[in-house]
Parts: structure tokens; C-alpha cells; sequence
């Protein structure tokens, strides 16, 4: 695979024009910070993370990562993104923090990394990858047996078009237009069929949910929109 095909430039770009603001809860990443400490809690639930060795893939400016160092893990984080990575190490300075940051992908990382971590983290990723098969590929590989793979992505159906993309990005300005592109989004039956073809065992799957009345998110059942779940690995 040529080192072309593991990142998408355009989706690096967009990204990075936002840098500055991975760290403001009232900016362009508000949606992250207020879902952030849903998917940690959902982790923890899993894995007891002061036991751990951790690699969250696209780490952008750090959130997860530095909420998995407060939980007790040892953390590294990937992402492609110069700028992000920037935010990233600046920040965990300030806070006093330890995560190695790098720049690179997941396929790139797990030439050199294989069966090397407890977890692997690829949350809000997948659906800006090129290839969402050989991603996933690659966090399989990077993870010790029994080790565990965490994801959330957003569904391909109506309602995550009219959410996701007209209501977060349009009408409530949570994001800047053109954050996502709908024919990316990955149906949770494609993503099980990549996980089983990578040789992981999809273990959960369940919705997170904005519910408007309470303007607040939790997890449910209803995975049109967004979803998360982790599978693992037996080998």
C-alpha cells in the first residue's frame, strides 16, 4: 500500500485549519468534549486502564488520550495532523502530563508495532480514513492477544445525514461545513465484517445518542447515528 493511500491530505487539512481550537469546550470541537467523558467511562467499564498499555489512533489534540493518562494507562497517540499534534504535546506540558505523541497513521505505525498494546483506541476516525478495511487491519494487529479494540464512527442511514451533517454542521454550527462526507459514513454491519475479516470478535455494539429536550448525550440503543462498541482480539 503506498503511503498515499493511509491518510486522506483533504481530511488532514480540514482538521488542521481548526487546530487551535482542540481544547476550547465552546468551539469547533464542543461535540468531542461533551461526548469525551462518555467514551472514556465506556472504556473504563471495559478495561481497567491503570493496567494498561494504550494507542489512540488520529488523536487529534489529545482529549482521550490525556483523559486515558488520568485513568492510569500509559498512552500513545497518533495522528496525522502536525498542528493537532502541536495542541497535543503543548498541552499535556501545561497539565503536567505524559503521552508520546507521533506523527504517523495506523498502518505506518503497526509495521513497527505489532502485538504491542493492551488497546487500541480509534474513536470519531474511521469515517475519514481511505480505507477503513486496512485501518482496522492495522489496529488488529497492534494489539497483544485478548487485547481490545475500541471504535465509534457514525452510521450511513437518512437520519445521520439530516444530524450529523445538516443539523450539527448547518443549522447548529457545531462543526465547520464540509467536517464529514456522508458516502464515508460506515454502516455498523460493514465495520463488524472488517473487524471478523481482521481476525477480531466484535464484543458491543450501542448508540450515542443527542437527546434534545435535555441537550445532552448518553448511550442507547439507537445506533442510526452515531455508534461505539469494541471487539477482541483472540490471537
Amino acid at each position: 500500500m503506498s503511503q498515499a493511500l493511509r491518510f486522506d491530505p483533504e481530511e488532514i487539512q480540514k482538521f488542521e485549519a481548526i487546530a487551535a481550537e482542540w481544547w476550547d469546550p465552546r468551539g469547533r470541537f464542543k461535540p468531542l468534549h461533551r461526548i469525551n467523558p462518555i467514551r472514556l467511562d465506556y472504556i473504563t467499564r471495559q478495561v481497567d486502564l491503570g493496567q494498561v498499555a494504550a494507542l489512540d489512533v488520529g488523536c487529534g489534540g489529545g482529549l482521550l488520550a490525556e483523559g486515558m493518562v488520568s485513568r492510569g494507562a500509559t498512552v500513545t497517540g497518533i495522528d496525522r495532523s502536525e498542528k493537532a499534534l502541536g495542541v497535543a504535546r503543548t498541552h499535556a506540558a501545561q497539565s503536567g502530563v505524559t503521552v508520546q505523541y507521533e506523527a504517523s497513521d495506523a498502518e505506518t505505525w503497526a509495521e513497527d508495532h505489532a502485538a504491542a498494546y493492551d488497546i487500541v483506541t480509534c474513536l470519531e476516525v474511521l469515517e475519514h480514513v481511505p480505507d477503513v478495511e486496512a485501518t482496522v487491519a492495522a489496529c488488529a494487529r497492534m494489539l497483544k492477544p485478548d487485547g481490545l479494540f475500541f471504535f465509534a464512527t457514525l452510521n450511513r442511514t437518512p437520519k445521520s445525514y439530516l444530524m450529523a451533517i445538516l443539523g450539527a454542521e448547518y443549522v447548529l454550527g457545531w462543526l465547520p461545513r464540509g467536517t464529514h462526507r456522508y458516502d464515508k459514513f460506515i454502516r455498523p454491519s460493514e465495520l463488524v465484517a472488517a473487524m471478523r475479516h481482521s481476525g477480531l470478535e466484535p464484543r458491543d455494539l450501542r448508540g450515542m445518542s443527542y437527546r434534545v429536550l435535555t441537550d445532552r448525550f448518553a448511550l442507547s440503543d439507537d445506533m442510526d447515528v452515531n455508534y461505539l462498541g469494541f471487539a477482541r482480539n483472540p490471537a
